[in-house]
């Protein structure tokens, strides 16, 4: 039965699964995190009197199991309950009887979605976090092994000056570490506990939204229940702007890893075991994973921009369809964390050949050497830009 029903509703069965869309499978990956901000919930229960010591443990015990379930895969929610909250609630029911029917309380469904996918983003932007510092350090040993190494580098896609791998290390290192400065800052602004405003207005009897803040792992308390609504959305699109940025990254790491990989250029080698085949084709070694890591960016982008235009024009409020921006967050987490591994590997699986990197370094690339040298012998700039560019012209 779902939360909102008094006794078996009429509801239209083509209505029932139009609203609940995907939510019955997209909430298994929230369901730990439900459980967390339910067991907060159920501690203030027992301090505000509503709950006896014995039906906290219980409700502790169940509450813990249903973890363990979903971690297993065995915690199942049924199309007809919408919802993790109502999968949880009537299991506890199921198990406890009137005292699952008690944990709904000085609560909403409202509050407790942002509150449990909040957590639950906390911790996949600390899993991303972790594996940029792995992807940094696989760079660092990359540079380690072939920084030294001289190769043009590119503008306009044309030779321009002399550049070595070292420089391409360092750019992916910064950025990187850029991208974990964004992490930091969003990690923040969604640190603020949603838990005790109701359905978005309050509710009528006093909570101690602190005690629910440290007891279900918040930094803070976001104080306005208006807010905490309005705010839904909002930090998600945040949350993808970060990712998106970190795929942007990875787009251009993989743009550069085919082209140096070009027969045509042969910089760099890629190892047979990250690279695909073509069914027609015998000679072919694909670099396949690389052009799905650039599309992938393009799919997280897109995430980013639906989650925005989603809600816009709502007005202040909770409405039906912030339901629609979990599944390109938890879409968007699992592309990133993927893409990052895979480019892990990728870095792995690189071979340099330094004599076609340094056999690529043609005298015109130091063009601008020839012009400073002229200019720290006196010459205007501008004169000396001049007749270097006049001298090449002639070749």
């Amino acid at each position: 039965m779902k939360l909102w029903e008094i006794k078996k509703s009429s509801l239209n069965k083509k209505i029932e699964e139009y609203t609940v869309g995907e939510d019955s499978t997209i909430d298994n990956v929230i369901v730990p995190y439900d459980c967390m901000v339910t067991l907060a919930h159920a501690k203030l229960l027992y301090k505000m009197g509503i709950l006896s010591k014995s039906e906290l443990k219980k409700l502790v015990v169940e509450l813990k199991g249903i973890m363990k379930l979903s971690k297993r895969g065995l915690f199942k929610i049924e199309k007809e309950e919408e919802d993790s909250h109502t999968a949880i609630e009537n299991y506890l029911t199921a198990r406890l009887g009137s005292i699952g029917k008690k944990i709904h309380a000085f609560r909403s469904r409202n509050e407790q979605i942002i509150g449990a996918f909040r957590l639950f983003c906390k911790e996949e932007l600390a899993n991303i976090e972790k594996l940029i510092n792995d992807l940094i350090d696989e760079i660092k040993n990359f540079k380690i092994k072939y920084g030294k190494i001289k190769l043009p580098g590119y503008t306009h896609t044309r030779k321009a000056m002399e550049s070595n791998l070292g420089m391409w290390c360092d750019w992916i290192i910064e950025s990187m570490e850029d991208n974990k400065k964004l992490i930091a800052t969003v990690k923040e602004l969604i640190d603020q506990c949603p838990l005790g405003t109701g359905a978005g207005f309050g509710l009528p009897v006093k909570v101690d939204r602190n005690f629910l803040a440290k007891k279900s792992g918040f930094k803070t308390v976001q104080k306005s229940p208006v807010y905490t609504q309005n705010s839904r959305g909002k930090f998600e699109s945040t949350i993808l702007h970060v990712l998106t940025q970190i795929m942007f990254d990875l787009n251009k790491i993989s743009s550069d890893i085919i082209l140096f990989s070009l027969d045509n250029f042969g910089y760099f080698s890629l190892s047979n075991d990250i690279c695909t085949g073509s069914s027609m084709m015998p000679h072919k070694r694909n670099p396949d994973a690389l052009e799905i890591m650039r599309g992938n960016y393009h799919k997280v982008l897109s995430y980013e921009f639906q989650i925005k235009s989603l809600i816009s024009n709502l007005i202040s409020g909770y409405h039906r369809d912030f339901q629609l921006t979990k599944k390109p967050v938890v879409e968007a987490f699992k592309i990133t964390k993927n893409s990052l591994e895979i480019m892990m590997l990728i870095i792995r699986g690189i071979g340099v050949n330094k004599t076609k990197c340094e056999q690529d370094l043609t005298s015109d690339l130091y063009s601008v050497n020839k012009v400073y040298k002229k200019v720290m012998e006196g010459k205007p700039f501008r004169e000396a830009y001049r007749k270097v560019k006049k001298d090449y012209e002639k070749v």
